[in-house]
């Protein structure tokens, strides 16, 4: 292990070989650091926080300190991030609120300068969140979305999988898997091509989901008789299965058309 002498270690924290913590870090009671992790100068590591492996935390980050909600009492809660994380300078994350509740990351994410995690969140692998990003609580991020800077998300929000938002979004309501969207409000304005390209789906697959997305977003049917064509009229592919299910299960829901 590389440790600062500066830094602050509880020695009730549990860090794995080869952690490296830098000057004037603090580690407190119940972290857990996976293998190969590496904590930046003036870091707050605190809570039931757990850190997964090669990870790389970078100067003034706070991770696992109290959520910012009104109810919460003291609750024990918790915080897990998976591994291979790069969380940038100044970010923040918060755990769940209310007894035993969990806000989780998981592996291969990108979380750029000062943005924010809040309780109960759950980012999933391989997403971007672009300087100054704040997740309210409850938000759902899943696999592969990026989400553009100074961008607001309102919480119980989802995110589905290979969507990107422009920054300075406001986002209110669910962003449909495979999208883009922009605005304030947020509106889909189409495709992710270049992440449906970049994840290796098909051109085939692609004209399908394009199908599909002309029926629910710019055909004026209302959502439920547009899914119903969508299940009709085009094979039910992997990627559109997925579509119909995360539309169907919206309870905010779903962001509009730009159109």
């Amino acid at each position: 292990m590389n440790i600062h002498p500066t830094a602050i270690i509880s020695p009730k924290a549990k860090l794995a070989d080869n952690v490296s913590i830098g000057p004037f870090s603090i580690i407190s009671d119940n972290v857990n650091i996976g293998a190969d992790t590496k904590i930046g100068a003036h870091c707050v590591i605190e809570g039931n926080t757990t850190i997964g492996k090669n990870c790389e935390i970078f100067t003034g980050a706070v991770v696992g300190s109290r959520p910012q909600d009104l109810k919460f009492k003291g609750e024990k809660v918790f915080l897990e991030i998976g591994n291979n994380n790069i969380i940038r300078e100044y970010c923040t994350l918060n755990p769940g609120t209310g007894e035993g509740a969990k806000t989780t990351v998981g592996d291969d994410n990108l979380l750029m300068a000062y943005s924010h995690v809040a309780h109960d969140c759950r980012v999933g692998n391989g997403c971007v969140l672009a300087n100054n990003s704040t997740l309210a609580g409850h938000v759902t991020i899943e696999d592969k979305a990026v989400i553009g800077g100074i961008v607001a998300i309102h919480q119980f929000v989802r995110i589905g999988s290979l969507a990107i938002i422009g920054g300075c979004s406001k986002v209110v309501q669910d962003i449909p898997p495979f999208s883009t969207c922009d605005g304030h409000p947020a509106r889909v304005y189409g495709l992710n091509l270049i992440g449906l390209r970049r994840k290796g789906i098909s051109h085939e697959a692609i004209k399908k989901i394009d199908q599909a997305f002309k029926l629910i977003f710019n055909s004026g049917l209302s959502a439920k008789h547009a899914l119903e064509r969508v299940e009709k009229e085009i094979e039910k592919t992997e990627e559109i299965i997925y579509l119909v299910n995360f539309v169907k299960s919206s309870e905010r829901g779903l962001t509009r058309s730009c159109r």
